[in-house]
Formats: C-alpha cells, sequence, structure tokens
C-alpha cells in the first residue's frame, strides 16, 4: 500500500478524477442509469471517503467513484432540462406564439438565408423562467440584425427533426436549442443588450470579413474567412462537401493546429518587436482567447484554446505537462460545462481522437519514418497524418460511409503551407479594416496561395471515395484492438510522449 500511495502523484490523482468524471458523463449518454443506482454510486463515494480518511489509495478511489456519480448526475440534470424545457411543448401544435428575445450569437449568414440563435425571455407573453431554452430562426439573407438585438417574434414553433443518418435534435439541443422558427414575424425592440466586450470583438470580426471579401472573391475568400475568423458557414455547401472528399475539412474548423500555427506566430511577433518572453507569454494567451471569441466558441476551438493554454503555462512556469493528461483536462473542464457534447457532437469526438492519435502514435511513426527527410516538416506532418487518421478512419466511416483514401497526400500538400496562409491572410484583413488600398497591396500573396489549396482540393475531391459501413459493434471492436496494439508498441519500444 504505500509503495502505491507514492505513486499517487498530484497529477495521477487530477487524471483519474477526470477520466472518473467523464466515464460518468460517458454512461449516462448511452445507457439508462435509473435513480436508485446513482444514488448507490454517491453514498459509496462518500462512505470510501469518509470511512478510510487516512488510506489515500482509497479516498482517491472514493473520490473516483463520488465522481462518476457527478458526471451521470450532471447529464441527466441538464437532459432533463432539456426534455422538460416550456419552449418544447409549444412545439408543433400549429399555434402562432408570439416570443421576445435576445441574440446571443453571431448571425450565420449563409448562401441563402440567415440564423439568428435566440435566448427567449419571455413566452406568449409570460416569462419563461428559469428554464430558459433558444430557438434557431432562420429569415431572409439580407436581414440587418446584429448580436445583442432584442425582437419580437412571431411564428410556429417546430421541434428539430432526426433523420436518418442524422440526429439534428441533438445536434441542436447540445448548443441549448430547442425549438425552430422559419421567417416568423420580426420587429426590433432594442439593441446592445449583449455582452458589450464580445460585441466590440464581434464588430472586429465584421470589419475583417468585410475587408477580406474586397479583393478576394469565393471559394478564396470563404475559405481564408473560415481559416482566421471560423467563419465555417461562409463555406458553401458545394466546397464543403468537396473539402471532405479531399480530407481536407479539419482546415476550415478551429482546431489544435490553428491555434499552435497561432501561438507560434504570436510569440515570434511579439518576442521581435522586442518584448521579454513573459509579457509575450500574457500577451499571446490574451490574443489566443480573443481569437477563440471571434471564432464563436467552437467546441474544438476551446479545446484548442485550453491545451494550448496549458502548454504555454506549462512552458512560462518550467514544468512539464503530458500532453494526454492535459487533453483530458480540456475534455473534462468542456463536459463539465456541457456534457451533451460526448453524445451529440461528432466534431468533439473526432477532435478527440486525433489528438489522442497524435500523441500517441506520432512518436511511433516518428521512428519507423526515420528514413524520410525532415525538409519543410515532412516526416512530423506525415506522421501526425497518419497517427491522426488512423484514430479517427472507424468514426468517420460509422458517420458518414465513406473516407478519402487519398487524405493523407492531400494533407501533405496543404497543411504545410497553412501557416503562410493564416499569417498572410491576418496581414492582408488588418491592412484591408485599416485602408482599402492597403489591403490590395497585400491580397496578391494571399491569392496565390489560396488559389493553390483551392486547386489541390478539386484535383483530390474528384477522384472516387471509398464507401464503407461500419456497425457500432466493428466501431468498438476496431478500438479496442487499436488500443491494445498502440499499448504494446509504446512499452515495446519504450516511447515517451512529446512533453511540453
Amino acid at each position: 500500500m504505500p509503495q502505491i500511495e507514492t505513486s499517487l502523484t498530484p497529477s495521477k490523482i487530477l487524471l483519474y478524477l477526470c477520466l472518473s468524471f467523464i466515464g460518468g458523463i460517458f454512461l449516462a449518454s448511452f445507457f439508462p442509469i435509473s435513480s436508485i443506482l446513482l444514488l448507490g454510486i454517491l453514498i459509496l463515494g462518500i462512505l470510501f471517503i469518509s470511512v478510510f480518511w487516512s488510506y489515500k489509495v482509497l479516498v482517491v478511489l472514493g473520490s473516483c467513484i463520488l465522481l462518476l456519480g457527478i458526471g451521470i448526475l450532471r447529464y441527466q440534470n441538464l437532459n432533463a432540462r432539456a426534455e422538460n424545457n416550456k419552449l418544447t411543448k409549444n412545439n408543433n401544435n400549429d399555434q402562432v406564439i408570439a416570443l421576445t428575445g435576445i441574440i446571443v450569437r453571431e448571425p450565420e449568414v449563409r448562401e441563402r438565408n440567415t440564423r439568428l440563435t435566440i435566448e427567449v425571455e419571455t413566452l406568449k407573453g409570460q416569462a419563461i423562467g428559469p428554464a430558459k431554452g433558444r430557438v434557431l430562426i432562420t429569415t431572409g439573407k439580407y436581414q440587418k440584425y446584429r448580436y445583442g438585438d432584442r425582437l419580437w417574434i412571431k411564428g410556429k414553433l417546430k421541434s428539430p427533426p432526426v433523420f436518418e443518418d442524422f440526429n439534428y435534435r441533438d445536434y441542436l439541443k447540445k448548443q441549448r436549442i430547442y425549438s425552430l422558427m422559419y421567417f416568423p414575424k420580426i420587429q426590433l425592440i432594442s439593441q446592445n443588450q449583449g455582452n458589450p466586450i464580445y460585441a466590440g470583438i464581434l464588430s472586429v470580426k465584421k470589419k475583417l470579413r468585410n475587408s477580406i471579401y474586397q479583393h478576394l472573391s469565393p471559394p478564396r475568400a470563404s475559405i481564408l474567412a473560415a481559416l482566421i475568423l471560423g467563419d465555417k458557414g461562409q463555406v458553401s455547401k458545394e466546397w464543403k462537401q468537396k473539402l471532405n472528399l479531399a480530407g481536407l475539412r479539419h482546415i476550415v474548423a478551429i482546431s489544435g493546429m490553428h491555434i499552435a500555427i497561432l501561438t507560434s506566430i504570436s510569440m515570434t511577433i511579439l518576442i521581435g518587436l522586442g518584448l521579454w518572453r513573459n509579457q509575450a507569454f500574457y500577451l499571446t494567451i490574451v490574443l489566443i482567447s480573443l481569437f477563440i471569441l471571434m471564432s464563436g466558441l467552437q467546441p474544438s476551438a476551446v479545446r484548442a484554446g485550453i491545451m494550448g493554454g496549458l502548454f504555454l503555462l506549462a512552458q512560462h512556469l518550467g514544468r512539464m505537462a503530458v500532453s494526454s493528461r492535459s487533453l483530458i483536462l480540456a475534455g473534462a473542464l468542456m463536459l463539465a460545462q456541457n456534457p451533451l457534447l460526448l453524445k451529440s457532437d461528432v466534431g468533439f469526438q473526432l477532435s478527440f481522437l486525433a489528438m489522442m492519435g497524435i500523441i500517441y502514435l506520432t512518436p511511433i511513426f516518428q521512428n519507423w519514418l526515420r528514413f524520410i527527410p525532415n525538409a519543410f516538416q515532412l516526416k512530423n506532418i506525415l506522421s501526425m497524418t497518419l497517427s491522426a487518421q488512423i484514430f479517427t478512419l472507424p468514426l468517420l466511416i460509422y458517420n458518414f460511409g465513406y473516407i478519402c483514401p487519398f487524405s493523407v497526400f492531400s494533407n501533405l500538400l496543404v497543411v504545410p503551407i497553412l501557416p503562410y496562409i493564416m499569417g498572410t491572410g491576418f496581414i492582408y484583413a488588418f491592412a484591408g479594416a485599416v485602408w482599402q488600398s492597403l489591403g490590395w497591396l497585400f491580397s496578391g500573396m494571399a491569392w496565390l496561395l489560396l488559389t493553390y489549396v483551392v486547386e489541390v482540393v478539386k484535383f483530390f475531391s474528384g477522384l472516387p471515395p471509398l464507401v464503407l459501413k461500419l456497425p457500432w459493434q466493428g466501431l468498438l471492436l476496431f478500438y479496442l484492438i487499436l488500443t491494445s496494439l498502440v499499448w504494446k508498441l509504446l512499452k515495446n519500444q519504450k516511447t515517451r510522449f512529446v512533453k511540453v
């Protein structure tokens, strides 16, 4: 027992607690847990902690059991709140309903319409109460509503549909959106009802977006806006499909790769301007936080931001942080805020699996591919691409039914130039926001790099995809086998995980 206790370092204890909490959310997401069973788990955890207080191992075990129960409870409470919301009771009753609410996200302008996310304040003239919810409004493309506008809205509430291959209801539920309303009557009541800091960030984002579209046209402009502003909605359905078929959809979704690139660019520029490393560190944290806010707090961006912040903090404090533990901590923090992400957000699942693949398999591939020169980071990019794809491949097949067999090559051609695209893209966008003619001077390089990406996407999206089907049993079996193989490979090679 003493040996075990000495091996329980604070970082390991935190890891076990996070895994237990995530495990509780996982169980509640996919299996019905009765109130009696949940109560038993919570009581058992409390008993272990109180009775065996002098035994560190048993206290940690009790804490893990307790966190398992808390994870279950957190999911069930949030899910019950969503299912019993006042809004859902008015869905599909074919009655015209009046409500008031505030636009709580940046309006999403799409090809043919605009979507407004409304936090409902009153329903049929009465306050909706503590069990608030959101309605997703679809209205005309050229409506001039902004974040923070309070609106009076009249129309019919609809439940989000459940399609054969996609549960749109669960997808929206994780965002606390319980109802849809199509082309209702809308009147503006007042403005500037949102957070003034966030409103200011969105104002800057709008200027940057306008600057991007001054001298670039879709798909180049929309790809750049997605890359540096998080504007995925600006990318047309046609080009989203092309990016999927080319295996490059991830470049327009803010992820750890984007945060790493921005962190590197920011630290290099700030230190080059004469700031001390400590000053550059704090300013970079602020800039990355603003970037995540500007991207709309996308789950992948938040996860990447938490991980990037943990890594930067570890460097700043001179303490080592194991990548996998940072990833799990980031996941636990995100799921504590919104436990519905685990089941209902495929992007969240793919993002974490890709990061796990990079953390655990990249050292193995770098060892296997040591004969490849690392010019232009070729070996590193190939190792990370293969690692991420092996971990995400079965989930992609399970959810989408096809994969791009040539995505390794498309990533090798595009990923190395992403830092240059983002760097020149930011310079071009900011220059154009300051002075339109100045933006024109910097638009040429951005156009050239984006044209290269567009041509690569066109070529690889024209190649036939590999159509496959995978049942959930096969998905589970694949990950069990993969986990076993990775464990043995790491044990045999005694590979140490990348530490930052």
